[in-house]
């Protein structure tokens, strides 16, 4: 039966994603990348994972060299100026950073791999382009094992080239690296491409974690929304995630 979506006793819907427990991947810090603007933008997010039931939020500011050229001490810095703001609001939430490293062909000429930002221990959540990935990918992938580095890809489901060639994800499993899928690639939200690979990752029983790459107040509503969604969250809790580890 296609994702045991029609069992005869599905389970009830959650109301909230309080059964996940860690979001472990967001733009909250301001001011340094494409997400949270503002300390108060920042603020308002929070407010919103704790209405969905989070418990604990590592956020993850993108260090990208093209784009967002951070520098860890560029991260701790803003970090450190919302930290007091979340203090002030009494948010019940806990809030820790480290990074989404962007890896590119140019990745171990660029960062020092001794000293990346994780958590968790040694999780590192790293992405690729969403057009190509970089030719050297796996030796680089190898570099940051041997530095004992527990991969986390994020959101496989958005780099469509391997779509057709579905054994470079089979391969990237078999390396070691976990996949978290975006809950708002299963709305749609990405486009349908994208949704259909996430459901495939699915069906291979391929989903280690759940992350909302919560950018924006319009991720928000958007994640809200899907709350709202029977269906679709029955179809979660029909699975199991390493969330609730970290």
């Amino acid at each position: 039966m296609l994702f045991g979506l029609f069992k005869k006793n599905k389970p009830t819907a959650a109301a909230d994603f309080s059964f996940l427990g860690t979001d472990m991947h967001s733009h909250l810090v301001p001011g340094v990348d494409d997400g949270s603007d503002s300390v108060e933008t920042s603020l308002e997010l929070l407010r919103g994972f704790v209405e969905m039931g989070y418990q604990k939020i590592v956020t993850t500011p993108h260090t990208r060299p093209d784009y967002f050229p951070n520098t860890e001490a560029d991260l701790r810095a803003g970090f450190e100026r919302l930290k007091p703001a979340i203090a002030q609001a009494n948010l019940p939430i806990e809030v820790e950073m480290a990074s989404e490293y962007f890896v590119d062909y140019e990745f171990l000429q660029q960062q020092d791999i001794n000293n990346l930002l994780t958590f968790a221990g040694k999780h590192l959540l790293i992405e690729l382009s969403t057009y190509q990935p970089p030719p050297n990918l796996f030796d680089t992938l190898f570099q940051l094992k041997i530095k004992g580095y527990q991969l986390i890809l994020a959101h496989p489901e958005r780099y469509g080239y391997y779509a057709s060639d579905f054994q470079q994800f089979e391969k990237l499993k078999d390396f070691g690296c976990q996949f978290q899928v975006n809950l708002l690639s299963l709305t749609g939200n990405y486009g349908k491409p994208t949704r259909d690979l996430a459901m495939k990752f699915f069906k291979q029983k391929m989903v280690d974690f759940l992350g909302t790459d919560m950018h924006t107040v319009k991720h928000l509503d958007s994640l809200k929304a899907m709350q709202q969604d029977g269906k679709l969250m029955r179809f979660v809790l029909e699975h199991e995630f390493r969330n609730a580890s970290l």
